[in-house]
């Protein structure tokens, strides 16, 4: 995804996304706001996924826990943040709220991505070395997918 988007130009600006276990990469477009300092309560449902609900401009968002999706498990930390993403496939979601261990940082990405050979988790594309540090990229369609089949959104009502 990030080699289609940074191959239509030079450069583009991504953003560093901190989970516990791991970092994600994401072009800027791909995310609809980070929301900040906000008293988070991470419930573990069914799916294990699922932490609960993020009320979001007018909108109820699955927070979702992207190590649990992963088959790992998410934490809850002090410095937990929720970033709400586009979403971009077919599945009808608008938007997906996805927790966060950090403040997200500002990258530079280019059209020559250098992949990194490293084991990679079911909803991974792939993995990148951004300056200094190895982050992976998420299977975003593939995340609207578990959460479309999870049939969420009738409990969002």
């Amino acid at each position: 995804m990030l080699e289609h988007i940074a191959g239509q130009r030079s450069s583009l600006t991504g953003l560093l996304l901190p989970l516990g276990d791991r970092t994600l990469v994401l072009p800027n477009v791909a995310v609809a706001e980070l929301i900040g300092h906000r008293a988070i309560a991470c419930e573990p449902g069914d799916p294990a996924w699922h932490l609960g609900w993020v009320d979001w401009r007018q909108q109820r968002l699955p927070l979702i826990g992207f190590e649990a999706a992963c088959g790992g498990q998410t934490t809850c930390g002090e410095r937990a943040r929720v970033v709400v993403l586009n979403a971009l496939g077919d599945t009808g979601l608008r938007f997906l709220a996805l927790l966060l261990q950090g403040i997200p940082r500002s990258c530079k990405l280019d059209s020559q991505l250098n992949y990194v050979d490293v084991p990679l988790a079911a909803l991974e594309l792939a993995a990148v070395q951004v300056g200094e540090q190895v982050a992976r990229v998420p299977d975003l369609a593939g995340l609207e997918r578990l959460v479309r089949d999870a049939d969420l959104q009738s409990a969002a009502g």
